[in-house]
């Protein structure tokens, strides 16, 4: 096993990374500086922005993609010439919250049929303990004809990235891996060790390893939703959620959560597949799923605390302008998967009102697939009742109070809904409100 370790160091053998988002650009990006790789995507328009230096997850910049040696393909013959792939693709949830398997059942189809006798096959796909070995080996075997722990062998090491983050990188976070047994495990380890500076932690088994990132992410969504709950609380009570928290804060274990929205394709996700299997196992989840209705909720909360802000400032609402100010799931990231902004926007519509959005960051593209709704440039945005800020753009960051008003009709009251308290203390407008 580990003579495969010292072909893909020689450039002997060559590793594919399947699936070429928010995680596995970067890491087929890394892992090109040490080895020769393969990055195979089925989405051909992104595998021509790759080609032409164009980085569209904004993970590695341009500059970067534009000096790599990762041969970028679409093309899933040119696989047959790896024997270390690394399956990073999106593992979503259906309209009514279960598990969708697809995109990681539809990939293990693709290495099954290109796979060659000796190869290890990583995934790094999130999913609920099981899926590799009872789900993806299976798929793998059928379609290649091999048989895993003799012909090829299986691996997992949960994504760690942080879309959007530049302190927090692939290579200074701990990557956590794990083989289908002690060979596979160490052959796994130094393939990464490679390129993640932080160094790797070694998962007694697979199904340990898949659980650590389905539990990492439900424990920081449990703690989004206690402050959830404070912040709807608070609310009534007409105290200053992010003031509590500061003064919590000043004690030495808080944990300083924030109160906001939960989307994105990790904390907003990945706990509903713990909970699909504990269920299937006879257990029904009382605090995470009691977590994921919390902060589910709370886009609905957000629109209808702008109506009623609205409605005591005198601005009457059916026909009224709202401009919402960012439609990614987080700040300075492009990507919009999961993004609970969409539902702020269709809760004002439900309300009669005109509602204007405007993203810089956001790829159109994405958002005329997934959603069919248009960006705004802020410039060109029609004079309005209410700005709606739902996510801390280092662009927004600059707005100046001046600017603010002149966004809003003329002795118009100046009523500004800051979802995550990035303005608080900073303006004087008619009405503030923020989570």
């Amino acid at each position: 096993m580990l003579n495969l370790y010292e072909k893909l160091k020689n450039r002997d053998e060559k590793l594919a990374v399947v699936g070429l988002g928010y995680v596995g650009m970067p890491l087929a990006v890394e892992f090109a500086k040490m080895l020769d790789v393969i990055g195979f995507d089925i989405n051909q328009a992104k595998i021509e922005s790759y080609k032409n230096g164009i980085d569209v997850t904004g993970e590695v910049g341009n500059e970067a993609l534009a000096v790599t040696s990762v041969h970028f393909t679409y093309n899933e013959r040119n696989l047959r010439d790896a024997a270390f792939y690394v399956v990073a693709v999106p593992t979503p949830i259906s309209d009514d919250k279960r598990p969708n398997l697809f995109p990681v059942e539809e990939s293990s189809r693709v290495v099954g049929r290109n796979i060659k006798p000796g190869s290890v096959v990583v995934f790094e796909s999130t999913v609920y303990p099981g899926v590799t070995e009872d789900v993806c080996v299976p798929i793998i075997e059928k379609t290649s004809g091999l048989v895993c722990g003799k012909d090829f062998w299986v691996g997992y090491s949960p994504e760690r990235i942080n879309p959007g983050d530049r302190v927090n990188t692939l290579t200074n976070i701990v990557k956590v891996v794990s083989g289908m047994n002690t060979e596979v495990l160490e052959l796994v380890a130094k393939v990464y060790e490679l390129i993640i500076e932080a160094g790797v932690f070694r998962a007694s088994g697979i199904k340990v390893a898949e659980a650590v990132k389905v539990v990492e992410n439900a424990q920081r969504d449990v703690n989004i939703a206690f402050v959830n709950e404070l912040a709807l609380v608070f609310d009534r009570m007409g105290i200053d959620t992010n003031e509590v928290v500061d003064g919590m804060n000043t004690k030495w274990n808080a944990l300083g959560f924030r109160p906001g929205l939960v989307g994105g394709h990790c904390i907003g996700v990945d706990p509903y597949y713990f909970i699909y299997e504990a269920e299937r196992l006879g257990y029904h989840s009382q605090i995470i799923q009691s977590s994921r209705r919390i902060n589910d909720s709370m886009s609905e909360f957000v629109a209808d605390s702008t109506i009623r802000q609205m409605i005591y400032n005198g601005v009457r609402i059916k026909g009224s302008n709202v401009a919402v100010l960012g439609f990614t799931f987080k700040e300075n990231c492009p990507d919009t998967r999961n993004t609970k902004v969409i539902d702020v926007i269709n809760g004002l519509r439900n309300y009669g009102v005109n509602v204007y959005v405007n993203d810089e960051v956001a790829d159109q593209r994405e958002i005329d697939e997934h959603y069919g709704l248009k960006l705004i440039n802020i410039k060109e945005m029609p004079k309005v009742d209410c700005v709606v800020l739902t996510v801390a753009h280092d662009g927004y960051l600059q707005m100046t109070q001046e600017y603010l008003i002149s966004m809003f009709k003329n002795n118009a009251p100046i009523v500004f809904i800051d979802v995550k308290g990035i303005f608080r203390g900073k303006l004087n407008v008619d009405a503030y409100w923020s989570l």
